[in-house]
């Protein structure tokens, strides 16, 4: 049987016991419906295999050899993955476009006696559907941005507010970047699509009657794009903007940056296009403080010399409607728990007006 999926609720909340990814581990890798597990009907090389004999000697050949492969791995996923499943077990399956694979793997599931359905259309469907919500659908929902130089903790102050109940949008986190020059996370990013994959369930589950915190990013997050009606609701959207002491930003970004800070080679590697823009003497000083393992001094002369004039030229052209400032004394755990009090309560305020 047919799963129509005429918008994204029919596939992040549905009634389904599992969800069930058929296609190749690249495919799946890339993106794939979000809690659906990886059973796939041709390993990456036997989907390749099976496409070159389709294009190159005959597509009744491939179909051939694509089908016995299909089942031979089918039963081994029966045989392995899903043998302790019980007989009232609903699973939901799909393929790249609701095709052979799918229908394969449906079929097979439904003589074994199992209430299998797959999504009709497969993941284009699914990717149409994120597509039109990220690209199409205007943004209903009221975004305050949490700007302020880099360093203020502002990604922690984030979580902090999420556990108070505030509804935040942590784009740095989904898209596993720290969003500046220095910003590589271990284990890269996601895909674009999985990007988007994850803003639209996170965004999806939002109450539009309440007020979402968003950091002030770019449009840009390291290699990853920000959809338009995204980006379009953070230009329109309120500031609240925090600050912070030098030399506490400074000590929070050594510590923040440690894994990179580690490596003296790859931080002056990542510096070095800098030179362009702030002088050789700069940087060459900054490398003199990489040599003498001065972090915290390293991350002061970074913020006063590079992020915060960035910052401020950002600022400049962007003129964002700043509704209220806060400021932290220091970035201390006790002191980041009551700055966060402070921002609650300075976005209650902003979206009650």
């Amino acid at each position: 049987m047919a799963y129509s999926a005429t918008a994204l609720r029919d596939l992040f909340d549905h009634d389904f016991d599992t969800v069930i990814d058929v296609r190749s581990p690249a495919e799946f890798e890339e993106d794939h419906v979000p809690g659906a597990i990886s059973l796939p009907v041709l390993d990456n090389e036997e989907r390749a295999r099976v496409g070159t004999i389709y294009k190159q000697e005959s597509p009744f050949l491939a179909r051939k050899i694509g089908a016995a492969l299909v089942f031979r791995n089918a039963a081994s996923h029966i045989e392995t993955s899903l043998a302790l499943k019980e007989g009232g077990w609903r699973p939901l399956v799909y393929c790249w476009r609701g095709g052979q694979r799918s229908g394969a793997f449906r079929w097979m599931l439904g003589e074994i006696g199992w209430r299998a359905e797959s999504i009709e259309g497969g993941y284009r469907t699914y990717r149409r559907l994120v597509t039109e919500a990220l690209y199409d659908t205007p943004l209903d929902l009221t975004l305050v941005q949490l700007g302020g130089y880099t360093g203020t903790a502002k990604t922690d102050l984030l979580h902090l507010l999420e556990a108070r109940g505030v509804q935040v949008l942590d784009l740095e986190g989904l898209a596993r970047h720290r969003g500046s020059l220095l910003g590589e996370m271990p284990g890269g990013q996601p895909s674009q699509k999985w990007f988007e994959t994850a803003l639209a369930q996170k965004l999806y589950h939002f109450d539009p009657a309440r007020p979402v915190l968003v950091e002030a990013e770019s449009s840009k997050i390291g290699r990853l794009n920000l959809p338009p009606q995204l980006w379009d609701a953070m230009k329109r959207a309120r500031w609240i903007e925090v600050s912070a002491p030098l030399e506490a930003r400074a000590c929070y970004l050594a510590e923040a940056y440690a894994d990179i800070l580690a490596d003296p080679e790859r931080l002056k590697a990542q510096l070095t296009p800098l030179r362009r823009f702030r002088g050789h003497d700069t940087v060459d000083r900054w490398f003199d403080l990489i040599d003498q393992g001065e972090k915290c001094a390293l991350c002061a002369a970074l913020a006063a010399e590079h992020y915060d004039p960035a910052y401020e030229t950002s600022m400049r052209a962007v003129a964002p409607d700043v509704a209220a400032r806060v400021e932290a004394d220091a970035l201390d755990p006790k002191a980041l728990d009551a700055t966060a009090a402070r921002i609650e309560a300075a976005l209650q305020s902003v979206t009650s007006i």
